[in-house]
């Protein structure tokens, strides 16, 4: 029995555009009724969210039972984090702060086993074997990853072609908030030169072929990114959602 297909990866390399929500919340109840809300995917944030690998297991579980797909975003690009959360069972990861194409590479390893990278071999022990259930897991598991790296950096965007290019890199996802702060323009995702770097990003990434992500919160945005290339859309987050509609409830309150 060969691992799970990675459904989100084959819209992706179709070029299917894949809007989904950022969890931040840590919740396993809030990832159950976002995975059923109807978005194609669901992203758990173990960058600013406070989520540990057991908060992650718990919302892993959650959307299992729900038609969206789940995703991971670790802290960092370290391979010990990569391959704790893989061993979960996530087949489509983010990695934040990639700058370098020796970075890519180094990430691009740890999350492929011995043939393709360097992921340690403890599957047999793990959710993502159905704890030793998928026989076929360590050959096959390979094939069903996703890995996006984040440019979010000047040092990024001017080695996007290197980047992009990097064996084992799928998809490249522009973090609009850090690459604005990093260009000098902190809260200004409109400057025109931070927009320009953008276009540059998706315009490379377009060449060589790989699959483009962001996240916006604004739904005027959301077809302009789409228009851009965009095929894995972030469309707002958890907290952000609950903090809007409480405050737009209270305000209606009597």
């Amino acid at each position: 029995m060969p691992a799970p297909i990675n459904a989100l990866k084959s819209a992706l390399e179709k070029g299917d555009v894949q809007s989904g929500v950022w969890l931040t919340m840590a919740n396993g109840a809030v990832a159950e009724i976002a995975g059923k809300a109807g978005f194609d995917w669901c992203l758990i944030d173990a960058e600013h969210g406070p989520n540990t690998l057991t908060s992650i297991a718990a919302q892993l579980q959650a959307l299992a039972g729900t038609p969206a797909h789940a995703a991971v975003r670790v802290p960092m690009g370290e391979g010990w984090m990569l391959k704790q959360v893989l061993d979960l069972g996530v087949q489509t990861i983010v990695v934040p702060m990639v700058n370098t194409p020796e970075q890519a590479a180094q990430v691009a390893a740890a999350v492929r086993y011995p043939g393709a990278g360097s992921r340690g071999m403890g599957a047999v022990l793990a959710r993502a074997s159905g704890y030793g259930e998928i026989v076929d897991y360590v050959s096959s598991a390979n094939d069903q990853i996703f890995l996006f790296v984040q440019i979010e950096s000047a040092e990024a965007v001017a080695n996007v072609d290197a980047i992009a290019a990097t064996p084992g890199v799928d998809g490249v996802f522009v973090g609009p908030a850090d690459l604005s702060a990093d260009m000098g323009f902190v809260g200004q995702y409109d400057a025109p030169e931070v927009l320009a770097a953008i276009d540059h990003v998706y315009a490379r990434a377009k060449v060589a072929g790989k699959a483009i992500g962001t996240i916006v919160f604004d739904e005027s945005d959301f077809q302009s990114q789409i228009d851009r290339g965009v095929t894995f859309l972030g469309v707002g987050g958890d907290s952000f959602v609950l903090h809007t509609g409480l405050k737009a409830l209270a305000a209606k309150a009597p």
